[in-house]
């Protein structure tokens, strides 16, 4: 269904009209980068934006077969590997958004655990030997499960399958009791301005370093829409950025109200994304 619904979300691409279709993934990050480009496009471009939500794997799809134009929600080198190699050559990176952002496996920092080689047997019975992940397909969750491999946790360990907002629930309700959680987690995120987090360390480099959220666009867009190309190609921020906005969701607001807000009072760095 999913790819159904990609298939039709593009129709006027090609067209002439302004329309732009951006496909996402419902993360706390990309929800708010997503949701800035669209106002820029409506209200500082005059673009009609249609928003599809789905996840990464029908998401580099859709850019790639072209039912959709474009994602600012690219992890990459190493988050993202496995769709940059299965789509190599049939979209236009356009370069990173968003530098310096991190994933692997995160605990609040009342637990003694420093490392992913202390998830022992004694740390694992106070887990039920369960790390809380996201939605299945996800980077982070292919990288997790090498993990569970590379650290021989295969045999006592299960990474349990949910979504970005299952995950933030059940670390928030643990982080609210003082229990023991393990959940897989990224940067920027709302959950390290909400609560006192840390990685563990990765010692093998399953994860890989810092990365780097990149902008993709469709082939073909550049000459199609041409206007909304040379936007998304200098689209640029900061992890502090993207944080005011995931923030503001997280505190009540929409998605659009908080993008409304960051584009209004974030004039002067709008203005150098449309020169």
């Amino acid at each position: 269904m999913v790819v159904a619904l990609l298939a039709g979300c593009s129709s006027a691409s090609g067209s002439g009209d302004k329309k732009v279709t951006l496909a996402y993934v419902a993360w706390d990050s990309e929800i708010a980068s997503t949701h800035v480009v669209k106002e820029v496009l409506e209200q500082k471009l005059d673009y009609e934006v249609e928003l599809m939500q789905v996840d990464a794997g029908p998401m580099w799809a859709g850019v790639s077969d072209g039912s959709a134009d474009a994602m600012v929600a690219a992890w990459l080198p190493s988050t993202h590997a496995s769709y940059v190699e299965k789509y190599d050559g049939q979209y236009d990176d356009l370069g990173p958004n968003l530098e310096g952002t991190k994933v692997g496996l995160v605990v609040p920092q009342y637990m003694e655990i420093n490392s992913i080689e202390e998830l022992n047997d004694a740390v694992g019975e106070t887990l039920d030997y369960t790390i809380v992940g996201i939605e299945p397909g996800a980077g982070i969750m292919m990288a997790t499960e090498k993990v569970l491999d590379e650290y021989g946790l295969r045999d006592k360990w299960t990474l349990l399958e949910s979504s970005s907002a299952a995950m933030t629930q059940e670390l928030q309700k643990a982080y609210d009791n003082q229990e023991p959680v393990i959940v897989t987690g990224w940067t920027p995120h709302w959950k390290f301005a909400k609560m006192d987090l840390k990685y563990l360390e990765d010692p093998k480099n399953v994860y890989g370093g810092d990365e780097q959220i990149h902008t993709i666009a469709r082939k073909g867009l550049n000459n199609d829409q041409p206007e909304a190309y040379a936007f998304l190609d200098k689209f640029n921020w900061t992890p502090d950025d993207m944080a005011a906005v995931m923030i503001q969701i997280q505190e009540g607001k929409s998605p659009e109200e908080a993008a409304k807000a960051w584009v209004e009072e974030n004039a002067d760095k709008v203005d150098a994304w449309l020169q």
